[in-house]
């Protein structure tokens, strides 16, 4: 393996690819095993026939090409057949007990765990069921949901699963340009929310970097480009930088420890893309783009060359990490400093053992290259790699909302994480933003359940308080345990976990109040969504909902929603259709703003507002909603629908406690929307000569129009500069602001009425 990445093998022909793939197993695998190998490449070629990949190569050259990424891993025999065979039952006439029948019961399960579920409909285009609008983007999120539920679960059983998945991801992204443009852009943002917080998890760095740059690639093309510019402006330089660097260290450290191995690298784009982009850096303040790893030994050789360091170049205050006495979750160990080089120039130094090295480069991967061995790779690994997984599958189950494990996954996986302590010195490491909440849960459940407050280095700190890297937290309890957490408690945890301990208490410990929330929660739903049913008619319609959802009464429903089990704004739409169903035969249609069983309709504005069809829609002026914003309407007296964002100031933080609380509708953008919109912003900046002139010319070099622009001087001597802008949605406003923050003097930009 390369420093940056799983070799990226491009192959004329099948047959050269399909050579490279047996000269890898010959070298890894018995005689018997890259047999095997060979009677699974004969099945998938005869299974896939004719089938073409969009690029017009054969079909077959992506297991080929999946088998050898999972082959360079490290993986064990049945790895790699499983990764040459994982497309054949979803895209051919085979199925699970075909592969069991020719390859035995562990190569079928592990096909099993990578074959997409079908169950949920993928059209792109509107579906309608008994003519009720189905919303696209919806059944979109559940299919992801339902996939990678089924693929958590495989992987708790057989890890293997999402290592091969992983390789087959990496190929998908390596070639994607032949996809039509916003299925890549589809594609990438999963890739970056699911799979690359997944390989940082396992470990398998190569892997999540290139996952990394490629999504970026594609979802931010500019300023991937603008990042590549700037690293190839100073090749030369910057690898001459390395090279005397890496020379003099290697020096000094083979004094103390002779076979130390000393190497270079480069932050990846993505990386410096987050500190860019999200953190608001210029390129100059990023401190990590060049880094040196030392590789010993021992952990005392560890120690050693980092002394040795500090005592060649001053440290920078605060870029300290000890991580081999303290792991991160995913079992990285490795010390990192960053110090100053030549010319003031700072770089960071990585550095482990060989066998911390092995864990960071492949991660889970390689316990099967280096630990265990290619024919015991089916168990023994650190139960606490996959304890997440685990962890994700019971807050799902207790959630009952399956969707949930893909925001899951976006917000306890990210690869950002904190470590905190607690008074005694134990390690918490928890997901950037979590709170002191979530670390009282992380604990322990009935730490979380007795929380009054918390103690940061020693002052009391806020409940909503986020905690930071290095400090000592600790919990305040109180002696009764019968007051137990708040429910605005579910809005401020960051974690997963915490949400589920908490809607666990509620569950136990609340029953009648949780029915009597739930079943106000859903009366209010019924009035919002214009479902009027008369006495005779609710007990039965609660008693069919509560059935569908797998609840033994209507009190279990009503606790349900009570404590947040089951979610009502996910599941009106199919209640509204059951309404509907319920009174089509027995009233007739009034000409009103009364949802409808008509399609759906598409305005010129690019908006759909849900039951709704041929009415004026106009986008408010207060709040400008671009495409990309989450949206709602509002049923003006005489003038259509009024569309604002829900950050809007004119929209109620609760629509059910609004005075009209039936006037306000769903509503969403178009699946391609194409209309450009116009949007204010304003400019707060020093008062400087030729600030209007940058502004401009960025905004002319970026072919933007500018609808409108003033200018106002503050008390403070600075200026706001007023500019209303053409844009075509929200992301094309973000990557203008980020271009117009990096212009001098510009100090904030906020959109007007949000």
């Amino acid at each position: 393996m390369n420093d940056r990445s799983i070799k990226n093998d491009t192959f004329s022909t099948v047959e050269e690819a399909f050579g490279t793939l047996l000269d890898l197993s010959e070298k890894t695998f018995t005689a018997e095993e890259t047999e095997s190998i060979k009677k699974a490449y004969d099945y998938a070629l005869k299974a896939h026939g004719d089938q073409k990949r969009l690029s017009g190569e054969p079909y077959i050259m992506h297991p080929i090409n999946v088998a050898i990424i999972t082959v360079r891993l490290g993986m064990d025999c049945p790895s790699v057949i499983a990764a040459m065979l994982h497309d054949t039952v979803e895209d051919t006439n085979c199925t699970i007990d075909d592969i069991k029948a020719k390859f035995g019961e562990t190569v079928a399960d592990l096909v099993n765990g990578l074959t997409k579920i079908h169950s949920v409909s993928t059209k792109s285009e509107e579906r309608t069921e008994g003519n009720i609008f189905i919303d696209p983007s919806k059944v979109k999120q559940q299919q992801q949901a339902e996939n990678i539920r089924k693929m958590l679960i495989a992987m708790n059983k057989d890890i293997r699963v999402i290592i091969v998945k992983l390789a087959d991801r990496l190929h998908n992204m390596r070639t994607l340009m032949f996809k039509p443009e916003q299925r890549r852009r589809e594609i990438a943002l999963e890739t970056i929310e699911i799979y690359a917080p997944i390989a940082h998890r396992l470990g398998i760095r190569p892997i999540k970097e290139e996952l990394e740059d490629l999504s970026i690639s594609y979802l931010d093309p500019v300023a991937y480009g603008d990042i590549q510019h700037k690293l190839e402006m100073q090749g030369e330089k910057r690898k001459e930088f390395l090279e005397e660097i890496k020379g003099k260290i290697e020096e000094r450290a083979k004094q103390i420890v002779p076979d130390a191995s000393v190497t270079g690298r480069i932050k990846s784009v993505h990386g410096i893309y987050r500190k860019m982009y999200m953190q608001n850096k210029n390129f100059e303040q990023i401190y990590d783009i060049y880094a040196v790893r030392i590789i010993v030994d021992t952990v005392t050789d560890c120690y050693n060359c980092l002394g040795l360091i500090h005592d060649m170049y001053s440290a920078i205050p605060g870029r300290f990490k000890d991580y081999i006495s303290n792991p991160k979750a995913n079992m990285y160990q490795s010390l990192h400093t960053t110090v100053l080089g030549k010319e003031g120039i700072p770089f960071e130094v990585q550095i482990r053992t060989w066998e911390m090295h092995h864990t960071a480069e492949y991660g889970i991967a390689a316990h099967w290259k280096y630990k265990l061995g290619v024919n015991s790779a089916g168990g023994g690994f650190d139960e606490k790699r996959l304890a997440w997984v685990r962890q994700l599958l019971e807050n799902q189950s207790e959630n009952e909302d399956v969707e949930d494990i893909v925001s899951t996954i976006k917000s306890d996986l990210v690869p950002e994480e904190v470590f905190v302590f607690t008074p005694k010195g134990d390690v918490y490491d928890l997901p950037s933003g979590a709170t002191v909440i979530d670390f009282a849960y992380a604990i322990h459940s009935a730490v979380g359940n007795r929380m009054t407050g918390a103690k940061v280095d020693g002052r009391i700190v806020p409940i909503d308080y986020v905690v930071k890297t290095g400090e000592i937290i600790e919990i305040l309890t109180a002696s009764n345990p019968g007051k137990g957490p708040s429910r605005d408690w579910l809005k401020i945890v960051k974690t997963s976990q915490a949400r589920t301990k908490i809607r666990q208490w509620f569950k136990k410990e609340r029953r009648e109040e949780n029915i009597e929330e739930g079943k106000a929660e859903l009366e209010r739903e019924f009035r919002r969504n214009y479902i009027r049913l008369s006495e005779e008619e609710m007990g039965p319609f609660v008693e069919n909902l509560a059935e569908r959802q797998h609840c033994h009464n209507v009190e279990e429903f009503y606790a349900a929603i009570g404590y947040g089990g089951i979610s009502l704004a996910k599941l009106m739409p199919r209640i509204k259709e059951d309404y509907l169903k319920l009174t089509r035969l027995n009233e007739p249609a009034e000409v009103s703003f009364k949802p409808s069983a008509k399609k759906r309709a598409k305005s010129s504005e690019g908006v759909v507002v849900e039951g709704i069809d041929n009415c004026l829609i106009k986008l408010s002026r207060c709040c400008n909603p671009l495409p990309g914003d989450d949206i709602i309407g509002f049923i003006t007296r005489g003038h259509g629908v009024s569309i604002h964002t829900k950050k809007c100031p004119n929209v109620p933080e609760n629509i059910n406690e609004a005075s009209e609380p039936e006037r306000w509708i769903n509503a969403y953008w178009d699946v391609n929307v194409k209309e450009d919109f116009k949007c204010t912003i304003q400019l707060y900046c020093l008062n400087r000569i030729g600030m209007i002139a940058d502004i401009t010319t960025m905004l002319a070099n970026n072919h933007v129009d500018i609808n409108d622009l003033s200018i106002r001087p503050t008390k403070d001597g600075r200026t706001v500069i007023l500019i209303t802008l053409v844009v075509n949605g929200l992301e094309h406003l973000k990557a203008l602001s980020q271009k117009l923050e990096r212009i001098s003097g510009v100090l904030s930009i906020e959109r007007s009425g949000i």
